[in-house]
């Protein structure tokens, strides 16, 4: 890098003056600045493609001739990137009726639909949206079907969103459904919905490389006793959806390949933070995002993919006092001075698993300190999807007589 000349004592000053944390922070601001470029163009060109593939779109002698066949088109493309206006462009053109059931019709063929963006639609709370949930899972044939069967056909028709309400609701529905049509296989809706997710989370355990104690049909069984109005689920039935699953895993559509850009949307907080190494113990400015009870950093705020993820389970924030040249510091701390489950990238680019008993960071202010600390510990202690789940199993372990 070339020296810069700024005002001093004696006219001039060079970077070598700054201290080593200036350069970097300088450094980083100079890269900040050559990828904000770079991604402003990337962004222009995108949408100068988008915005000329749209215009110019089915220009064929079908679409001269048939001038609803573009609009359509056009309809899936802003659905796509905003479900919301997509469906109000659809009905204000007439291509939809202003309906639960013409949506969810739509929503359920799903031609050149984001399975994301469905998910995304159904998740939401308001009136009009929750009956299309219900007319859209009402769509769905699940009659003579075994539990995992029905839930192969369901979470390939959409996108499960990351909140837990609305994965809440939508799971309801299809256990409400799945009980309609297959009437005296469960006692009540509540043991549905409660074996549904246990059979989700046996496929994540059975299929995801990072869980090293795979379970026991055994004790899949054990897991789920009781859950049936108080009573036990056939063995037979239980050992033949962990067979399925063991077999066959769940196939989860992934139709965009930007699942952490959808993670990083809505933050519950984000902001810059020095972030001390592990092996060196300089500081680094880094970008945080605490989302989904992970704490994740990125090197600038541009980055696609953060270069670690730190998982908010088992661990403790603490008041940082350690180092006087740090006053706004805190810390995170496994809570069995075990090594925190976390992962990193190296400087090649490889996911690595890291080997952290604690992480200390630093924020500018007190202020800034305090509420980092206070969401990071909202969000470990705060776990509502696992919350209703257990509520929900109570409810189906307990035969209430009245």
């Amino acid at each position: 890098m070339q020296t810069q000349e700024a005002p001093g004592n004696d006219g001039s000053f060079s970077i070598s003056d700054l201290s080593l944390e200036e350069q970097e922070l300088l450094e980083d601001i100079r890269k900040r600045k050559l990828q904000l470029l770079q991604e402003i163009k990337q962004l222009k060109d995108e949408i100068a493609e988008v915005t000329a593939e749209m215009e110019s779109m089915d220009f064929s002698e079908d679409s001269k001739n048939n001038p609803k066949t573009k609009q359509m088109s056009i309809g899936r493309k802003k659905f796509n990137m905003d479900p919301k206006k997509g469906i109000e462009y659809l009905i204000e053109n007439g291509l939809l009726q202003n309906t639960p059931e013409d949506v969810a019709q739509f929503l359920y063929k799903g031609e050149g639909l984001n399975k994301t963006a469905i998910g995304e639609y159904l998740g939401e709370r308001n009136d009009f949206n929750v009956n299309v949930l219900k007319a859209f899972v009402n769509l769905h044939e699940f009659s003579d079907m075994i539990l995992v069967q029905a839930l192969r056909q369901f979470l390939w028709s959409f996108r499960l969103p990351g909140e837990a309400q609305k994965i809440d609701r939508m799971m309801e529905c299809f256990a409400e459904r799945y009980c309609e049509l297959n009437p005296g296989v469960f006692q009540t809706n509540d043991t549905c919905y409660v074996l549904s997710f246990a059979i989700i989370m046996l496929n994540t355990s059975l299929h995801n490389p990072s869980v090293k104690e795979k379970p026991s049909v055994d004790r899949f069984i054990m897991m789920n006793k009781g859950i049936n109005d108080g009573g036990d689920l056939p063995p037979a039935l239980l050992t033949s959806l962990y067979e399925s699953i063991k077999k066959e895993p769940f196939k989860i559509p992934e139709d965009d390949g930007n699942d952490l850009m959808h993670t990083f949307f809505n933050p519950d907080k984000e902001g810059w933070l020095w972030k001390q190494g592990g092996r060196y113990k300089s500081w680094k400015r880094r970008w945080f995002i605490l989302n989904d009870n992970c704490l994740y950093y990125f090197e600038y705020t541009t980055d696609k993919e953060p270069r670690g993820i730190i998982p908010l389970e088992n661990i403790q924030v603490l008041d940082g006092k350690l180092d006087k040249n740090r006053p706004n510091s805190f810390e995170l701390v496994s809570n069995n001075n075990e090594i925190i489950k976390a992962c990193k990238t190296d400087s090649e680019g490889k996911v690595v698993e890291g080997k952290h008993s604690y992480y200390r960071m630093s924020a500018a202010t007190p202020e800034e300190k305090e509420e980092w600390m206070r969401c990071i510990k909202a969000s470990i202690n705060e776990h509502p999807f696992y919350d209703m789940l257990v509520a929900r199993r109570k409810k189906a372990t307990h035969n209430v007589t009245k």
